[in-house]
C-alpha cells in the first residue's frame, strides 16, 4: 500500500521518485479550461464570481498535491482517468513539486486579492495571466516552465524531464529555417488581412457607420432600450462601452 502522505512513486528502474506526465498534462489542460472561462467572464462582462470559485478550488487542489499526495488531487484523479488507456510517461517528481509550489503561491496571492479583498485591477490580471501561461505551456507543449526555474536553484538538476528534454539536445535546424519562417509570416499576414476585412464589414462596423446611425428611428423600442441598459457592475468597472459593444448596443 502506498503511504497517504507522499510525493511521487518509487518504481523499479527509476533512480528518483516519478509522476505520470500524461496525467499531469491532462490535469493542466482541465485547469486551464476552467481558468480561461473564468478569466473571460471577468474580462468581458465583469463577473468575478467564477474566478473566485476557481481560485479556491485551484488552491485546494494544489494544497493536496504538495502537502498530502498528488494521487488524491481531484484534477489529477480526473486527468489520470482520461489518459488511463495511454502508456504512462514517467518524469521526475522533485522538479514538479517546485513548479507546483509556484502555482500554489500564485493561488494564495489570488485568494487574498480576489476572494478576500475583492480587488479589481491590473495586479489580478498579471497574476492570473502568469498562472494560465504556466498551465498552457504544460498542457499544450509538455513544457514545465517551473521545472526550468527549478534548475536555477537546485543543487541536483532535474532528471527524467518530459520528452527527454533534460537528456536530449534538439538537432540543428529543428523547427526553424527560412522556409518555415516564411510560411509562418505569410500565414500571419493572411490572418491580418482577413481581420482587417472583417472589422470593416462586420455588423459592429455597420452599426457605427453614419448611414446606419441616420437610418435609426428617432425613438427606440422600449424593449430594446431596456436590453441596452448598461448594468451597474459594468459602469463601476468602466466597461460601459465594452458592454455595449459586446451586446450590439452601439
Amino acid at each position: 500500500m502506498s503511504p497517504i502522505f507522499a510525493f511521487g512513486e518509487r518504481l523499479e528502474g527509476y533512480e528518483v521518485l516519478v509522476l505520470n506526465e500524461r496525467a499531469v498534462r491532462a490535469a493542466a489542460g482541465i485547469l486551464f479550461l476552467f481558468a480561461i472561462v473564468s478569466f473571460m467572464n471577468a474580462w468581458l462582462v465583469g463577473n468575478f464570481q467564477p474566478t473566485r470559485v476557481l481560485v479556491v478550488a485551484f488552491l485546494a487542489d494544489f494544497t493536496i498535491r504538495i502537502f498530502v499526495n498528488p494521487r488524491f488531487a481531484p484534477s489529477l484523479i480526473v486527468g489520470q482517468w482520461v489518459v488511463r488507456r495511454q502508456q504512462p510517461e514517467y518524469v521526475g517528481a522533485p522538479q514538479k513539486r517546485f513548479a507546483w509550489a509556484i502555482g500554489f503561491v500564485l493561488a494564495l496571492t489570488m485568494l487574498y486579492l480576489v476572494v478576500i479583498r475583492h480587488v479589481v485591477g491590473p495586479v489580478n490580471l498579471i497574476v492570473c495571466a502568469a498562472c494560465m501561461l504556466l498551465l498552457f505551456f504544460e498542457a499544450a507543449f509538455g513544457i514545465c516552465i517551473g521545472c526550468k526555474v527549478y534548475n536555477w536553484f537546485a543543487k541536483d538538476k532535474a532528471r527524467l524531464c518530459p520528452g527527454g528534454a533534460c537528456e536530449i539536445a534538439p538537432p540543428a535546424g529543428s523547427g526553424s529555417g527560412l522556409a518555415s519562417g516564411a510560411i509562418v509570416a505569410a500565414f500571419a499576414g493572411l490572418v491580418t488581412v482577413v481581420a482587417i476585412w472583417v472589422s470593416g464589414n462586420g455588423p459592429y462596423a455597420r452599426a457605427a457607420s453614419p448611414v446606419a446611425a441616420d437610418a435609426r428611428p428617432a425613438s427606440l423600442d422600449p424593449a430594446e432600450a431596456g436590453r441596452c441598459e448598461v448594468p451597474a457592475f459594468a459602469k463601476a468597472m468602466g466597461h460601459e462601452a465594452m458592454w455595449k459593444l459586446h451586446n450590439n448596443c452601439q
